[in-house]
């Protein structure tokens, strides 16, 4: 855990630059719920410096597990959970939203989806790179029957390798499942690549080469920022489907923001800052690409983030806050 801005030099510049209601109000930090994953990390962070740099609060990020994490909030140690997967943990979400110590604040980004992708150099080629479209009429993923052998698995030829889910996930035995509704197991395999970085590995490989690749995945990540993937068309999501045989798409992950109830009166301007707090898909992709490319720290991906997209942050907040956030990013350096 770090905490920003504690040195009394800190004080003194704050106070030139904040009116003392900010300071009464900052006295205490704002603490987000800093989970394991990267692009709950990304958005704290983007979250914090403005927090720190436009309202001159210190700021806290604590780390733990989504279900702790999520009665930190409940009791008030946590002030803000800037991506909470509502499907993974329903029930706790509800229980805590009904108990009224905790607030919704709406989507952080449009509902994520998952699914089967390929690259699409394979639907539409790369002129650039001198692929040629090897499939160009698929669209949907009963349309790969026919094209199988482009993906022809090493281990079994006779058949063409999916990329499924590292064992031990959810979506393993689902994967299995859409494949036989939709007829595709007589076709092709399951292949599970042992782990997620080793599921990222061969993507990259297969992208790095113009190769064929055919399997599952999921937004947002820095995959998808980084190459360029389409998502097949499935059949709509329903719960009938969905309890029979899967053969459908995947429902829609909605992420929220959720923030401690005592926030609007422990610190009003940063909570209307959160309430207008909204992305894109696209932002996390592309700053998860970012960080992934450049090997760099959260903080230097949320500082390019900022530079990379004023029009999107300066909707969240006062002019006299962007000005603010915009001469910290201006002495940040490169």
């Amino acid at each position: 855990m770090r905490t920003l801005l504690t040195t009394g030099l800190a004080a003194l510049l704050i106070a030139a630059a904040w009116p003392a209601s900010a300071l009464a109000a900052g006295q205490e930090p704002i603490v987000f719920a800093d989970a394991s994953w990267e692009s709950i990390q990304f958005h704290n962070r983007v979250a914090g410096f403005i927090v720190e740099h436009g309202y001159g609060r210190p700021v806290d990020y604590i780390f733990g597990d989504t279900l702790p994490l999520l009665h930190g909030l409940v009791r008030g140690d946590i002030d803000a959970y800037m991506e909470v997967w509502i499907d993974n943990i329903r029930e706790a979400v509800e229980q805590a939203l009904e108990s009224g110590r905790v607030l919704n604040l709406g989507s952080n980004f449009p509902d994520a989806p998952q699914g089967w992708y390929v690259p699409t150099y394979m639907v539409e080629g790369d002129p650039e790179r001198g692929i040629e479209p090897m499939m160009p009429d698929v669209r949907s993923v009963t349309d790969l029957a026919k094209y199988w052998e482009l993906f022809r698995d090493p281990e079994n030829p006779s058949k063409g390798r999916f990329y499924n889910c590292p064992p031990g996930w959810v979506c393993s035995d689902i994967n299995r499942a859409k494949l036989k509704a939709y007829g595709l197991d007589e076709v092709f395999t399951a292949f599970s690549p042992g782990s997620q970085a080793a599921l990222n590995a061969t993507i990259a490989a297969a992208y790095r080469r113009g190769q064929p690749w055919f399997g599952y995945y999921w937004e947002p990540t820095w995959v998808i920022g980084q190459y360029d993937m389409t998502l097949l068309e499935e059949p709509p999501y329903t719960d009938e489907c969905w309890a029979t045989d899967y053969g459908c798409a995947y429902p829609f992950s909605k992420v929220l923001i959720l923030v401690n109830a005592d926030l609007p009166e422990k610190d009003p301007e940063v909570y209307a800052f959160l309430s207008r707090y909204e992305t894109e898909l696209e932002h996390t992709n592309r700053a998860l690409a970012f960080l992934n490319e450049t090997q760099g720290s959260m903080e230097a991906t949320a500082v390019w983030f900022l530079r990379e997209y004023p029009e999107v942050w300066r909707a969240w907040v006062d002019e006299e806050t962007a000005r603010r956030v915009e001469a910290a990013l201006e002495a940040h350096g490169a």
